[in-house]
């Protein structure tokens, strides 16, 4: 197995420099055809659009505007290049927010990690992220296909199942949010089952240092990437495990929040992300992820820009179980209930496990009552807690993130 997926990851800042002012703006005159950029880019001339400073004076495109655009243009406002019927599938994330996706060779780029995390031809792959709508199943199995592992599609739940497919199929590397594994490995001790997973590439959710230490006194070797429905793969941890490595078919810059103006290098900033996938233009993207770029070049070679991963949101949305959690969908679950005053949705941890708590400020005195509408509204379920008319502080937060990234 080769020590890179290919020759770009090794590129040097001259190279790179020069690739991308030939590709960039054969992008831009890509998406400036695209009725959801003609206004946008009306008076931009793609011939100019050839390094991250011109890029910077393009607007932010943000999901919000490319949600309204889908609702004016379904399915997918006007954003891509090939028709609808081109691609191999079409998604529904929360917002509603659609995302096309195909199946040629490494079309989320999702190998570069898979392969970093030493995947490879040998491997079966058991992908415990979902398969239905949402597109990670598929994100990551395009992934372990572009390195020729072989994927055991086994999706999410039934962890008794799951803990006898893999020792049935001798599955050797797990792919999936980066808890569930330790829930895999608990239920096999359980059973008294032994597995034969020692490479384990994950997303969708924090990666604590604590639950990565298990793992590799496991035996496991745990990597994590930096992902999105719609963009795909943006950056990867290598065995090196310093900082996150931006993907080749990216362009990433930190802006201040809610501008399209790049903070000076090492500052924390919103990631806004320009994809040079051709089947599907997104020109600086704004993700609402807050990172900072690492100076310097990864020690294990690979030459591209890092950040340092995800460090919050530049709102209040949060990721919890690997699910987002937005500030309109604890609005919505208010106005479910005419007795409810507010609410507060609070993540936390409970040893490796995601947690979360909705604070239900209410005279009512029944928390069952509300489970549903939790479950229906917020996509998860938690636990609820009634609290009296003015007992939530008066600080703006409706969505709160206890959980400690450091340890």
């Amino acid at each position: 197995m080769s020590l890179y997926f290919d020759a770009l990851e090794t590129r040097t800042a001259d190279q790179r420099a020069s690739d991308l002012a030939s590709a960039l703006p054969q992008q831009i005159a890509r998406a400036k055809v695209l009725s959801g950029y003609a206004a946008r880019f009306a008076d931009v001339d793609p011939t100019r659009i050839t390094d991250a400073a011109a890029l910077a004076r393009l607007p932010v495109l943000r999901k919000s505007q490319l949600i309204e655009a889908q609702g004016q243009k379904p399915p997918l406002g006007g954003f891509n290049a090939i028709p609808v019927s081109d691609f191999a599938h079409i998604f529904q994330s929360p917002g509603p927010i659609y995302e096309p996706g195909g199946n040629t060779h490494d079309w989320w780029r999702m190998g570069r990690f898979v392969h970093a995390c030493g995947v490879g031809n040998q491997d079966i792959v058991q992908n415990c992220f979902g398969y239905h709508l949402t597109p990670a199943g598929m994100i990551f199995e395009n992934g372990a296909r572009a390195v020729g592992a072989t994927v055991l599609p086994a999706g999410t739940g039934q962890t008794e199942l799951q803990v006898s497919a893999a020792a049935a199929m001798g599955v050797t590397a797990y792919a999936g949010t980066p808890d569930y594994l330790k829930v895999i490995l608990d239920k096999a001790a359980e059973m008294g089952v032994e597995l034969a997973i020692s490479k384990a590439v994950v997303g969708g959710g924090a990666l604590f240092p604590s639950l990565r230490q298990e793992y590799a006194d496991r035996g496991i070797t745990c990597l994590q990437c930096y992902a999105t429905a719609d963009l795909g793969n943006i950056a990867y941890e290598s065995p090196a495990m310093e900082g996150m490595i931006l993907d080749e078919g990216v362009i990433v810059e930190i802006v201040t929040p809610g501008t399209g103006n790049p903070v000076q290098p090492g500052e924390v900033g919103e990631v806004v992300v320009t994809t040079l996938n051709p089947d599907y233009p997104l020109i600086r993207f704004a993700t609402g992820d807050m990172s900072a770029v690492l100076p310097g070049e990864s020690p294990c070679g690979r030459t591209n820009l890092r950040i340092k991963g995800w460090m919050g949101r530049a709102d209040q949305t949060t990721k919890i179980k690997g699910m987002f959690v937005r500030p309109e969908q604890v609005a919505a679950l208010v106005a479910k209930h005419d007795e409810i005053h507010k609410a507060r949705v609070i993540a936390s941890r409970d040893g490796e496990m995601d947690v979360m708590t909705v604070q239900i400020e209410t005279e009512a005195q029944d928390s069952a009552a509300y489970d549903a509408t939790v479950s229906n509204v917020l996509k998860l379920r938690g636990t609820v807690e009634l609290v009296s008319p003015g007992s939530l502080p008066n600080d703006g937060l409706v969505i709160e993130d206890k959980r400690s990234y450091d340890a």
